[in-house]
């Protein structure tokens, strides 16, 4: 082992320590992995940004773009329509939800797929009276299943076709995943049929339709007395002093009731004034300006939600400009209008200082602003209304988006052009036609995806240029170059599914394809069912919330816990690893 291998070694094994520990963003860690492995001269210099100009990167982009058009194409009010027809028992639900979101998710983005049909499965459990847990992780999981269908259905199965490409054998087709992905995706909802009942823990998530319960406990009603400073003061001052931990939700003067009163509204002398607060910041402005709290609770929660102001509670999703911030630093009242009320993650209130408080993707907000104006300001912050559960639609079906987007996977399954070229010109066609904006491309792109892909894929070509891959083939013939190809098979698939469930599943690809193939060259058997196992592990985070958007998107709707996701999800993987396996040497033996 020279200084190169022990460089890359070193560089490979803190990024997966730092993606686990998730204290640094995964875009910010591999940019400096590749930073790192540059300036010790691994990368050629030419060559050290060229995974940004890489397919992969353009496809996976454009594939974000056009599932966000398909998600405003109205395309949810058919699909809902029909699975309240169909839906009529616990199991007949939980059966037609995963196979939707399977199938959904083999032609779009896994998370717009999930988010989709998460208002829908949240209508149809409240309607039958069933715990929303039982049907959202299994839906989670059938969102990363249903990716193993196609090409585009997820990030690994386009960085593993790339990765052939470069090889100098042709690229997978688009449906060139469908035999093993369909038959893995059936042994996964089997599995989840069976056993979800069983190790699907039932804990009380947050009510989305009854938002103002939790928000009750936290509203208390205080006079101002004469005398105190606060007199001619703006609610703004008032609410400033707070530092951004309470909210003035209501004010009562002279009988008559404001509710959400506009920060401009100067303070007089015997205003009663609701305030939603944790009890250290009530105290401390209590003390401060002598203020008297009553004696008996006149003003309801209830009374919040009125024509023109509603309060609702909605999910971040994990593309929000929420997550990672707080209610004070976004400034989230000012410039969006909205009064954050409480907090829910993981299923439980968070008690302490909200305006303080880093939010989360996957937690719940209890929000309050003008009704007329919600639904784009969530839209926005990219927020899910959990209530919002009609199943009519707010935007008439457009068929342009779903036939553009049809048009291009033809014309790649019939070979006419390569898969990157015939999205980004189904994207430009869409823009044309006014389906999208110019500005919903750079705010729909996962960006920190996307620098993740073009940091990682130099870094992943440096394990081979500076002959670490080799070495690790060679240790691997030496010890285990007896195993036959079912135990490779095995091996390479169950590796690339731990390391997706704690990095993420298109950096597992870009470090396990590599070796795939050069495993492959050494041992003198065909690449391809060594790729279709890493491509299928790389998929497969099912034993943690943080292996995959789609398990932290359902967190806190279902109101799970860490620990949960592998009561479940190890079964489901052990099922992937007994359909994936002999379905791969079948389709593509060695």
């Amino acid at each position: 082992m020279n200084t190169d291998h022990v460089v890359i070694s070193s560089v490979l094994v803190a990024s997966l320590v730092l993606f686990a520990w998730g204290r640094w963003r995964y875009d910010v860690v591999a940019i400096a992995a590749l930073v790192v492995v540059a300036l010790f001269g691994l990368v050629d210099a030419a060559e050290v940004f060229s995974g940004f100009g890489h397919p992969a990167i353009i496809t996976v982009a454009a594939m974000l773009v056009i599932s966000y058009a398909m998600e405003t194409s109205g395309v949810v009010a058919l699909l809902g329509r029909g699975l309240a027809v169909v839906a009529v028992g616990r199991w007949s639900t939980l059966a037609v939800l995963m196979i939707t979101v399977t199938a959904l998710s083999g032609f779009m983005n896994n998370i717009g797929a999930l988010v989709l049909m998460l208002p829908v499965a949240v209508h149809l459990a409240r309607a039958q009276g069933v715990h929303k847990s039982r049907y959202l992780m299994p839906m989670a999981f059938a969102s990363m299943l249903g990716g193993l269908i196609t090409l585009i259905g997820t990030p690994p199965n386009i960085i593993v076709a790339s990765f052939r490409d470069q090889a100098g054998l042709e690229g997978y087709g688009i449906f060139d995943f469908a035999p093993v992905g369909l038959m893995v995706a059936t042994g996964g909802i089997v599995a989840m049929m069976a056993l979800s009942g069983r190790f699907i823990p039932q804990r009380d998530p947050v009510d989305e339709t009854r938002p103002l319960d939790h928000i009750d406990p936290y509203m208390t009603e205080v006079i101002v007395p004469e005398g105190s400073a606060l007199i001619d003061q703006t609610l703004r001052t008032l609410e400033e002093r707070g530092h951004g931990d309470l909210s003035v939700v209501a004010l009562v003067r002279r009988g008559e009731e404001l509710v959400a009163p506009r920060r401009s509204v100067q303070i007089l002398a015997g205003d009663l004034l609701v305030i939603e607060a944790d009890q250290e910041s009530l105290q401390e402005l209590i003390s401060d300006h002598s203020l008297e709290v009553t004696g008996q609770r006149r003003f309801k929660a209830n009374r919040l939600q009125i024509d023109d102001f509603s309060v609702v509670a909605a999910v971040v999703l994990p593309q929000s400009r929420l997550s990672g911030r707080t209610a004070t630093g976004l400034q989230l009242r000012s410039s969006y209008g909205l009064n954050l009320l409480g907090v829910s993650r993981q299923g439980h209130d968070i008690v302490g200082r909200l305006g303080h408080t880093r939010i989360e993707p996957g937690d719940v907000l209890m929000v309050q602003g003008e009704a007329e104006a919600m639904d784009e300001t969530l839209t926005r912050l990219d927020c899910l209304e959990l209530a919002d559960s009609q199943l009519t639609p707010r935007r008439r079906f457009d068929p342009v988006v779903p036939a553009i987007f049809a048009g291009a996977i033809l014309c790649t399954a019939f070979g006419m052009v390569k898969i990157e070229v015939s999205l980004v010109a189904a994207v430009l066609l869409m823009v044309l036609l006014r389906r999208v904006s110019v500005k919903d491309i750079y705010e729909k792109v996962d960006w920190p995806v996307i620098v993740l892909l073009g940091a990682m894929i130099p870094v992943g070509g440096a394990l081979e240029t500076s002959g670490t891959t080799r070495l690790i083939v060679e240790n691997f013939e030496k010890f285990g170059g007896g195993l036959g190809p079912v135990a490779i098979v095995a091996l390479l698939m169950a590796a690339a599914m731990a390391l997706s469930n704690i990095v993420n599943n298109a950096a597992a690809a870009v470090l396990m394809a590599p070796l795939a193939l050069q495993l492959a060259s050494g041992l003198g058997i065909n690449g391809d069912p060594l790729l279709m196992a890493v491509a299928v592990g790389s998929s497969c985070a099912f034993l943690t919330p943080i292996g995959h958007q789609s398990n932290l998107l359902v967190m806190g709707p279902g109101g799970y816990e860490f620990g949960d996701y592998w009561r479940l999800g190890l079964p489901v993987s052990m099922a992937v690893l007994a359909t994936g396996v002999p379905a791969i040497l079948w389709i593509w033996p060695a």
